[in-house]
Formats: C-alpha cells, structure tokens, sequence
C-alpha cells in the first residue's frame, strides 16, 4: 500500500517544523525501523509520547498484547510530547508511516481529512466485544471518534476534563463548605467568588475586599485558573452556555464565551484572587507545590494532574467547577488509530482494539491519570477494579458515575484548527491572560480563524 504524502504547505502548517527537523526526525525513525523483521510475525510500528507513566504503560500493555496474539509483533516509537507530531509528520511525509500511533484530539480531524487515518468502522461493527452498542459511554464518544457520515478513523484512549483540587484542611479552617460533583454540591458563581475571597490573603491577612487590602503582596491565592489549556476555558465557555467548537469552527467570538473567558480574566485583573502566570514564573513553584505550601488555596486543572496531585502532604479534595448558568466541563483525550497506509491493517486493527480493552484502560485509572470511556469501568464491579484509596478522594466516583455523563461535553475539532489556533486564537487568548479585554481580541481572532478552517474543510 502507498503511503499518503503531505505537500510541503500542509506539512508545514501542520508541523511548523524546518527542513533540518525533518532529516532530523526521519533519520529517528528510521533508525527504530531497522531491525529485521520475522516472515511468520505481522510486524507494526506504535507511536506515541508521554512521560514515565505512559511509557511503561505501553511496554506493559505490548507484553501482555503479545501472550494474546503471538503473530503480531508491536514496536513502541516513543517521542516526548513536545517533539512528536513534528516527528509523525515527518514520517508521513518521508513516506514511512507508523501503523498504529496516538493522535492528539486537536489533529484527528485534520488527520482524517487528509486521508492518513484508516477507517476502522467495519471492524467495530463486526466485534463481538467493541461493537455493543453500550460498550463506550455514549454518546460522548461517537461524538468524538465518529466523522458525520458515522466513520470511526480512531477510538478514544480514554476521558480526561478540568476540575478543583483544593487543601482540604483550608476549606475547614476558613469555614467554607467545599464543592462536590453532586447537582447540590455546585457552587455557582457568586460563592466561588465569594470562597475565593476568603481564600486570598495579603502578607497583613488582609482580604480582596479588605481596606488596604495589597494585591501586590498576596501571601495565598484562593485559586488558579490558567487559559494554558484549552479545556480550561472551553469549560467556562460551556458553563456559560456558550460552546468552544461550533459548526464553523472556533465558537470563541460568541457573547457567551467572551463574557466567560472576561470572567476568569477578572479573577485576576478584578477580584486579585488568582495569580498570573508572571507570578508563578518568579515563584518558580508549580500549582501542585503552591497548594502543598500554603501559596495556592484551590487549582483548576486536569484530571490527569490526580496522578501527581495524589502526592500532597496537605489533604486533597476535590469538586465540580462552578456553574455560570449550567454546570458543565469539557472532556477530551487522545486518540489511538491505525493509518491508512499501513501494510497489515488487521494486525494495527487488533493493536488498537486491544487499546480499548479495560486492561489497558485500568493501568492508567489506577494511577489518577485517566477517566474511563467504557461503560464495564463506570459499572460498580468496574470502579471496585480502579479506584485506589490514597489516589482517588471519596467523592470521585460521583466525577465519573453523576458528574461527567450529566455535565461533560465534547466536540471534534475541526480540520484546519491547529493552524487556525497558532496564528490567530493563541495569540488572542494569551492576550487576554495578560490582561487585555476579550472583547477587544476574540472576535477579529475568530473571524480570520474561521476562515482557515473553512479552507480546510472546502
């Protein structure tokens, strides 16, 4: 089979990489493709990125694959994250693929639209296990993996989606009730501003609202809530009823969602209740290491971060983020699939399939990195198989059991977004992190956004 080969122009809008990183990351895997390989073993390649945990994780999975089917020899191509999709790309375009790799949710449309991605929906539907129609938690993850004529082209690795993590013993000493995940256990605006008031303290334990109160000398923060992460704001945006990823592309110009991004602005600029990212700069500390020192009193952030947030000296909680006029978070993950130009699409096809098996799912449960995505997992013999005293607080099973099938929302990104982020979305929402108002970026950034999407859907 012919590999797909990117021109020039999209394998540099994708990448943004240079012609000496492409020798560069060719010679790479080329160099991990050069052992011989056995007649009787269909043998694939795996790419994909990730620190300790995820590396292990994979070899883990690849011994455990190989009792399963002998046959089939799977060869792990580790890249560390901020190098692999120049590194993948390269690949495609020096026309030696991977057969089966991660692909980042911000790319897998793009992927698919360029023809790299193979379709796996006839093996789905034809697998006894995978093709249940209950097997995923629906209907998240149709939503995801599904184009608009119902081709899967990957499955889900998993689920992760922002939430707090607090000090626990904070909340008790200031008498603040904490949030859960339960309808009546969510703050809605007003007490988060209010709770993070009383969190924030200056070096003379004055309040924000305190006369003399000095937002230049801020002893603790009552909480951070950081745009470095799309699902961050994306779920503020929701919570707004506004959307992150419309029909159009970038939802970010909407009323909603300015007013909700001007929002977690204010924590910062307005309300002195959170720090900006210069701040932590010259701390030098990071969010976990502020909430173990009594800097930092709550955090916004990914569910993945329970897999180090877990190590606190000081009692960890967590909960839902407040609601604006709804709760809501956004879900995402990456992707596991098969590419298109693979020379043994049955063996890639049985190496993703066994990526969406619980074994494989569970390793990285038990560790607080991920969040289930099939429904044996949310089942109460399932969270008995994952949920680990000392890494998952009591309420978390309310995350994934109430919260998240209620309130979690997902969206495909659309073809064209990475380019149409990294030159005129980011720019315009790391405007806004430092202070300048939304509504004076978003909508331009949107506008010309919108357009390169667009192109890449035409």
């Amino acid at each position: 089979m012919v590999a797909k080969r990117l021109s020039r122009r999209q394998f540099l809008q994708l990448s943004g990489s240079s012609a000496a990183a492409l020798a560069m990351a060719g010679t790479q895997l080329g160099m991990l493709r050069a052992a011989p390989a056995r007649q009787d073993v269909a043998n694939i390649t795996f790419a994909g990125w990730g620190g300790v945990a995820e590396d292990e994780g994979v070899q883990a999975a690849i011994e455990v694959f190989k009792q399963e089917q002998p046959n089939i020899n799977v060869q792990w191509l580790h890249t560390p994250d901020t190098e692999f999709t120049q590194v993948f790309l390269s690949d495609i375009a020096a026309g030696t693929p991977p057969d089966t790799s991660f692909v980042a949710s911000d790319n897998y449309e793009t992927f698919r639209n360029q023809g790299l991605l193979l379709d796996i929906t006839d093996y789905i539907a034809n697998d006894p296990l995978l093709g249940q129609p209950d097997y995923f938690n629906q209907p998240q993850e149709s939503d995801r993996s599904a184009d608009s004529n119902g081709r899967w082209h990957g499955i889900g690795s998993c689920w992760v989606a922002p939430h707090f993590y607090f000090n626990s013993a904070l909340f008790e000493e200031e008498g603040i009730t904490p949030p859960g995940f339960k309808d009546d256990e969510i703050w809605d605006w007003d007490t988060f501003i209010q709770a993070a008031k009383q969190l924030t303290v200056d070096s003379a334990g004055r309040h924000p609202d305190d006369a003399g109160f000095d937002p230049d000398d801020i002893q603790r923060w009552g909480v951070q809530w950081p745009f470095s992460n799309a699902s961050f704001f994306a779920a503020a945006v929701y919570a707004n009823g506004g959307a992150y990823i419309t029909e159009e592309g970038s939802g970010l110009g909407s009323e909603e969602a300015i007013d909700a991004m001007q929002k977690m602005a204010d924590l910062v600029f307005v309300h002195h209740v959170a720090p900006q990212s210069a701040a932590l700069s010259t701390l030098g500390m990071t969010n976990t290491q502020m909430i173990d020192t009594g800097r930092l009193a709550m955090a916004v952030d990914g569910s993945w971060a329970l897999s180090w947030m877990k190590d606190l000296t000081v009692p960890l909680g967590t909960g839902a983020l407040p609601k604006l006029v709804k709760p809501a978070t956004h879900m995402q993950a990456h992707f596991h699939s098969a590419l298109a130009a693979t020379a043994n699409p049955d063996a890639a096809w049985e190496w993703v399939r066994f990526l969406a098996t619980p074994f494989y799912q569970t390793q990285f449960l038990k560790i607080g990195l991920w969040l289930p995505s099939q429904t044996a997992l949310t089942t109460e013999e399932g969270l008995a198989s994952w949920l680990t005293e000392g890494v998952h607080p009591a309420n978390y099973r309310d995350f994934v059991t109430d919260y998240l099938p209620q309130y979690g929302v997902t969206a495909r990104v659309p073809a064209g977004y990475v380019e149409a982020n990294a030159n005129f979305l980011s720019p315009a929402i790391d405007a806004v992190a430092n202070g300048t108002p939304p509504s004076e970026v978003m909508p331009a950034a949107v506008e010309q956004a919108n357009q390169v999407i667009a192109e890449a859907n035409a």
